[in-house]
């Protein structure tokens, strides 16, 4: 079995990079004058030139660019800007990730290049292409990272930048996420503006606290307040009602895949985190006789992406409206769902095979909720598996409150920045 410890280049004992901490505590000693944006900047650089050869994270490095921002973000703040993300090196995800990521440099942050993402040629989107090849997951060289947000992911996950944007179709953020080790926050579907006419898309962001999403959503809908750094958030006196699904009534996980995810729910039910719905009586539905299930969304996905595919519009409406119906009642009667973020381990790189990765997450593209992978643990092949949290549509903040106090039982989560790879 692989070393499950994450290997850095530090020496052992020493304190890590400024570029390597949280946005939050880098955005803070900006804002106070104690480091400068152009260093934090200048050590991010370093630390991809030095590591990204073996990860191929990135596509695209922009030093000059970067250090040309971070010398504005200096200028900014001595002029007396208050800027919530100040100095924060990020990776924007594809080459045309600037397009997007405006709200997030008005804030401060510096983008300092472009992440991997699918090459063309291959009707797979779990792996990446960067500037030195294959995108490889940080934690075993022999996995993929996930995808489509590959290189964010990786990039996150190595400690390479603190928070990366992705966009999240099917599970394009939450899915690498998981299989990286990193916090990945889908927001409600039609929240902000996308491309994608079918809707589906979603913006996104990969981060290693649950702090740093906070503060990327925080920036995203409109609330600018500086962000300090904090202990986690304490459980609340009357936990949130969560209800476990190993497998959402249709897909079939690994069972080693939903232990972790389980184990995980089991420690944050004890911990006051949540309180879990009683499984001795099952939590039924008023449209079905069984517990709660949902229709599968694969044919209504692919046929909303692939116009030649089955099943027929009505079809797709009948899944839709299945759905929406169970979760909206679902929704009414607890305040979360949880489920393991993927079905699988991160697979070879050699291909999927015949399994769905976003088995577990492309139905809440399809009815829009807001969704969150958290690192949960590691499974029997080294690698981690994510525990996936969805909760109504536009509670992002709430889910990132819930998310925030299980960091507190399940972390803290430290970067897999893999030396030997």
């Amino acid at each position: 079995m692989p070393d499950r410890s994450p290997t850095t280049s530090e020496e052992p004992g020493s304190q890590p990079p400024i570029s390597a901490r949280s946005a939050v505590s880098i955005a803070s000693a900006v804002r106070a004058g104690t480091v400068r944006a152009v260093d934090v900047t200048t050590d991010a650089l370093d630390r991809i030139e030095r590591l990204d050869r073996a990860l191929s994270a990135f596509a695209e490095v922009w030093d000059e660019r970067a250090l040309e921002c971070a010398r504005e973000v200096d200028a900014r703040i001595d002029a007396g800007e208050h800027l919530p993300l100040a100095g924060v090196p990020i990776g924007v995800k594809g080459r045309h990730g600037l397009r997007t990521a405006g709200p997030l440099l008005a804030a401060g942050c510096v983008p300092v290049g472009a992440t991997s993402v699918p090459g063309p040629g291959t009707p797979w989107q779990t792996w990446g292409a960067g500037r030195y090849g294959r995108t490889v997951n940080p934690w075993r060289r022999d996995r993929t990272p996930g995808g489509s947000s590959a290189g964010s992911a990786a990039a996150v996950g190595a400690g390479l930048v603190p928070l990366a944007t992705g966009n999240d179709g099917a599970g394009s953020v939450r899915i690498p996420a998981a299989w990286c080790g990193v916090v990945g926050l889908k927001v409600t579907n039609g929240r902000f503006p996308t491309a994608d006419p079918t809707g589906l898309m979603a913006p996104g962001v990969l981060t290693r606290r649950v702090a740093d999403a906070a503060a990327y959503w925080g920036v995203m809908a409109g609330d600018t307040r500086p962000r300090t750094p904090e202990p986690a958030i304490p459980p609340e006196p009357a936990a949130p009602t969560a209800l476990w699904s190993p497998d959402l009534g249709f897909a079939s996980p690994d069972p080693e895949v939903v232990a972790v995810a389980h184990a995980a729910t089991v420690r944050l039910a004890e911990a006051g985190v949540v309180r879990l719905v009683d499984t001795e009586h099952p939590f039924r539905l008023a449209d079905t006789e069984h517990p709660f299930r949902l229709e599968d969304p694969a044919p209504a996905w692919l046929a909303l992406r692939s116009p030649d595919a089955d099943p027929s519009p009505m079809a797709t409406v009948h899944i839709r409206a299945v759905n929406d119906r169970r979760l909206a009642a679902l929704f009414d009667r607890t305040r979360l769902l949880l489920t393991p973020t993927a079905p699988t381990p991160p697979h070879g790189h050699e291909g999927p095979g015949d399994r769905y990765s976003t088995a577990l997450t492309w139905a809440f593209n399809l009815s829009g909720h807001p969704a969150i992978s958290i690192p949960a643990g590691f499974g029997p092949d080294g690698c981690p598996v994510g525990l996936h949290l969805v909760a109504a549509h536009g509670r992002e903040a709430s889910l990132l409150a819930v998310a925030e106090a299980a960091e507190g039982v399940l972390g803290p989560w430290t970067p897999a920045t893999c030396t030997r790879i």
